[in-house]
């Protein structure tokens, strides 16, 4: 796979493996040989691309569940303050199985945390309990789902 590093140390991808990723991001489970004739290579190529690409951690392939048919009623995100080390509440928050995307910003809120809860029992057991109770956590504020409109995992792509 040819990739170029940017200034950052982030790999950019050349235009063939941004094709492929394309390929998987409308089907991940598209077989390599038709993958390889939309972008013109052997099936072996593709894999091996592929292969590179997952180990490297640019991409993963997965199935994206929606939460409603799974059994998690709420959706939200959870705006929170934090007084001292942005890092270490990130990494705390992180290994809560709720949050799903943990994100630190630049704003009026220092980490944005999106979870998932079963109902609003749940939500408040996880924020009252779990959440306000880590070292540093200075303020929280919910902002829940009430529909969801758009999402996508094509960024840049596709």
């Amino acid at each position: 796979m040819s990739v170029s590093r940017r200034r950052s140390g982030r790999q950019q991808l050349d235009d063939t493996s941004k094709a492929i990723v394309a390929q998987l991001q409308q089907d991940g489970r598209r077989p390599y040989a038709s993958i390889g004739k939309a972008v013109g290579l052997s099936e072996a190529a593709v894999r091996q691309r592929v292969q590179k690409l997952v180990e490297s951690g640019t991409v993963q392939i997965v199935a994206v569940a929606d939460p409603q048919q799974i059994g998690f009623a709420r959706q939200m995100m959870i705006g929170i303050n934090i007084e001292g080390d942005l890092e270490s509440a990130a990494t705390a928050l992180a290994e809560i199985p709720e949050l799903v995307y943990v994100v630190l910003t630049a704003g009026s809120f220092d980490i944005l945390a999106e979870a998932v809860v079963i109902d609003d029992d749940h939500l408040l057991e996880l924020v009252n309990e779990r959440i306000r109770k880590l070292a540093g956590v200075r303020r929280t504020e919910t902002f829940m789902y009430l529909k969801l409109k758009k999402q996508t995992y094509n960024w840049g792509i596709a």
